[in-house]
This record gives structure tokens, sequence and C-alpha cells, in this order.
């Protein structure tokens, strides 16, 4: 073989292994900037009343710190285990250090550790003196115990730095200002409960305060004096045969409504910007004060299934701006998808902010949509097996019906406007009875639809499958034409 037969070869063999390569590739994650690595705390000093850096398990023993800045349980490795422990914190403290990283908590977890707690109890009676704190890469999986905590800035479980709780059939109960039962703050996390109950009776003490992504099962939640559930950024709420009670009765900070659910961004740096995320199904959520969902300076997607809404004071769905942000870009854009659902109540929603609503499986929506006629953008999508029951004029800017006769939407009396034309709708007199539910199979029960995927990954990753797929297709067709080549050349030399 010549000297230009061999590099025509040389050339065939790297085109043929470069596709291969190339598909061999990791799709390299993309970085959540809700998750702050451990050392993002090289300059907090940790101490523990009691220490655990190795494979430990005890039994029955009581843990307790009465200084400041100071953990009665602190965890830094190892895999730990207690069973029917007495853990007591007291001592004041403030600021970041422990907000931010536990530095006053009762029991707080670092590095890759993992604890265990099995029954007992958790009291703190000092301020900022969170009760369970899970920080970094470390877990924390706690089952059967109380908490209490008393003071001001004290939650219950909390997570920062990307921690873990996983929680089963636990007491939790705040009674301090700021102090959310469920609780996360800067970097976020990841926090799941089943059963138990969960109760605050603070000023701006929700039941679940909401930076990371938490997920709630078969739980009792109970908020006496604030918010319910509170989401702050690009994080999430999970609720799964939930029952939540909500009397928002004192504002706090710069609110300036009363509400259940609340939906916004603070910009303090707390939760970077995005899109929360609110999914509740199989739930009973009653709101005693304000409106049932608000949501301000943010993007929200909101998805309802077969819950029962209970309202005994405002509207269903606020989408308006408030104190955060800036003017003028600080309103709410939002996307409803509702299954199953019936809905009582007002939609009311401001000059800069935006609904996308989908009621879908024999939901039902009964009452006005922007009365006042002064949303930026309204769209409303209605399967043929759900229905639109109007109690006042409504203006919506599109309307996208399986039924083009409308026979689906009761007037009751009202108008409703699109893009600025009235529409006809059904005129018959409404009752409860007038709508027979059907039989639907539309939707996969175990999966709530939220019209989004996870941090927008999977189209991500297809569109990065369909580079490779090019760079393949691309470097095989050159490896058959050099192919082809050496065979002429190979061939002209012969002759």
């Amino acid at each position: 073989m010549n000297k230009i037969s061999k590099y025509l070869f040389s050339g065939v063999i790297s085109l043929l292994v470069l596709p291969m390569y190339v598909g061999a590739i990791p799709n390299k994650p993309l970085p959540d900037n809700n998750i702050k690595p451990d050392n993002m705390s090289t300059n907090i000093t940790y101490k523990g009343n009691t220490e655990f850096k190795s494979d430990t398990e005890e039994k029955n023993i009581k843990y307790n710190s009465t200084s400041s800045e100071e953990n009665s349980i602190l965890v830094s490795n190892g895999s730990i285990s207690l069973i029917n422990p007495t853990v007591t914190k007291s001592g004041d403290s403030s600021g970041d250090s422990s907000d931010f990283y536990g530095t006053n908590a009762a029991i707080r977890t670092y590095n890759s550790s993992k604890l265990n707690i099995n029954g007992g109890s958790i009291t703190t009676n000092g301020s900022h003196a969170n009760a369970v704190f899970a920080y970094g890469k470390s877990t924390i999986n706690i089952d059967s115990t109380t908490i209490n905590t008393s003071s001001n800035n004290s939650g219950g479980i909390m997570v920062t730095g990307g921690g873990t709780i996983s929680a089963n059939n636990i007491s939790v109960n705040t009674k301090g200002n700021s102090s959310a039962a469920i609780r996360s703050d800067r970097g976020g996390g990841t926090i799941t409960t089943s059963g138990g109950t969960f109760e605050t009776s603070g000023v701006g003490s929700p039941v679940i305060y909401s930076t990371a992504n938490i997920t709630v099962n078969k739980s009792t939640l109970l908020s006496t004096a604030s918010e319910g559930v509170v989401i702050e950024g690009a994080n999430s709420v999970t609720l799964d045969n939930v029952v939540l009670t909500d009397t928002n009765n004192k504002l706090n900070g710069n609110s300036e409504t009363y509400k259940n659910i609340f939906i916004y961004q603070s910009a303090s740096g707390d939760a970077t910007n995005g899109t929360g995320t609110f999914l509740a199904k199989n739930s009973t959520i009653t709101t005693n004060k304000g409106d049932t969902i608000f949501v301000t300076n943010t993007n929200a997607v909101i998805a309802l299934d077969n819950n029962v809404l209970i309202n005994n004071d405002g509207d269903f769905l606020r989408i308006q701006k408030g104190k955060w942000g800036n003017s003028g870009t600080n309103g709410g854009n939002v996307t409803l998808n509702c299954y199953r659902q019936k809905i009582d109540g007002n939609i009311i929603v401001d000059n800069i902010s935006t609904l996308n609503m989908n009621l879908k499986s024999n939901s039902i929506f009964k009452g006005s949509i922007d009365n006042s006629n002064i949303a930026k953008k309204i769209d409303v999508s209605l399967s043929k097996n759900s229905y639109i029951v109007l109690t006042n004029n409504s203006y919506i800017d599109s309307l996208t019906n399986e039924l083009t006769d409308n026979s689906n939407i009761y007037l009751n009396g009202y108008k409703l406007y699109v893009n600025g034309k009235e529409v006809k709708g059904n005129n018959s007199k409404y009752d409860d009875n007038a709508i027979v539910l059907e039989e639907d199979n539309e939707i996969d029960n175990s999966n709530v639809e939220s019209n989004s995927n996870s941090n927008g990954n999977t189209s991500i990753d297809n569109k990065k499958k369909k580079n490779n797929n090019e760079v393949y297709f691309l470097c095989s067709s050159l490896a058959f034409v050099l192919l082809a080549a050496i065979l002429i050349v190979t061939k002209s030399r012969k002759d």
C-alpha cells in the first residue's frame, strides 16, 4: 500500500472511531443552581455538644445544648442511628449562620453523613434554633418522632445547600414567628414526608416554606396565623392525599393580601429565578381567610387533580403585581392545569399578568374570569367533558373548546367575551344536577401533568441525542467516501 493509500486508510479508521467516541460521551448534567456544595460554608464554625464522626448506634440517650451557636447533635461523617432519643436545645442565635447553615439547630448533619432517627422527641426554645437540619450532601431519615419549637425563626425539619430529609409519621408543632414546620433556605434540597401532622401558629410561619423540592403525602397540615404553603423561585411543592387548613390572619413583611398558597420571587438571593410549581392531588385544601392561590413576580405551573377546594372568604386565584420585583414587570405568568377538579371562586388577573387555564377530564370552574377586563392575556382551553359556569361577566383573549357550540359553558345570565367579542354559550339555567360527569381515561392518575419537564432536561437530552446522531451520520458518510477513494487509488496503481 503506497503512502496516499495509508493516509486515506488512517482517515477512514479515525472517522469510523470518532462517532463511537462521540456517542459514548455521557450527557453532562445541567448545573443545579439551587444546590451549593459543602464548601460554601468554609468560613462557618460548627460545634456540637455531642458529635458523631463514624458509624454509631445509640438507644434511649438524652442529648442537650444550652449554648448559642452549638448543636445538641452534630453529625459530620458515617451512618448514625438514634433510637428513641430525647433532644433538647436552648440558646439564642441570629443571622445567616443559623438560617443557612444550621449552626444553632438541635440536630445538624453535613458532608456525606447519614442520620437515622426512630422515635423519641426533639424540643427547642431558642431563637433561630431549628429542630432538624440537613445540609449539603447529608441525609436524615426520621420516623415517628415528636418535634416542638417555641421561639422565632425556628423551623421543624429544614434543608439548605442541597440536603435531604425523609420523614415518616412525625409530629411537628412550631409556635414562633418565621418558623415553618417544613422549611428550606438558601441552596435548597429535598424534603419528602409521609403521614404525620404539621402545625404552625406564628406570624410568617407557613406550614411549608419551599426554596427546595418538597413532597408531602397523607399528612395533616394546619396553619393558624400564616399562609399554608409558600414557594419561592424555581422550586416546588407536591401534595398528595393531604388535608391542608389555613387561616392567614395577619399580614407579614411585604405581604399585601391574605392567601393560602403563595408563589413568588423575593429576589433576596435565597431562590433562583424560574418557574415555581405547585401540584395537589386527592387533597382537601381549606382557606379560611384570603385567596386560595396568589402568584406575583414569577412564573408558575399549578396542577390540580381531584381535590376538594374550600374557600370561606376570598377568591380562588389572584395573579398580580405586589411589593416584590421591579414595577411594571412584577406580575405573574401562570399555567393552570385541572383534572377532575371542581373550582368555585373568581380569577383575578392584572394588566401585567397572564393566565393559561386548561380544564380537562371532568373539571368544573364556577366563577368569573377577569371581570374587570384588565388582564394582559388569558387563554382558556376546555375539554368536551369539562365545564365553565359563569357567576359574572368574564373576559378572555382566546378560547379553545372541544365542543364548538360551547354547550359546556353555562352563561347563567352573564356574558363571556373572547378577544372583545361576545360568544354564545349554554343559556339553560345551571344547577348542580345539570352537569353529568362522564368516565374519563385521558390521564394517568399516578401522575399529575404540569406541562413542564424537570428543569427542561428532557428536551435538552433529546437535542443532544439528535446532535450526536448527526455527527455519527456525517462521519460515517465521509468514511465511505474515503474508502471509495482508497479503492480507486489502489486500482489505478495496479493498472
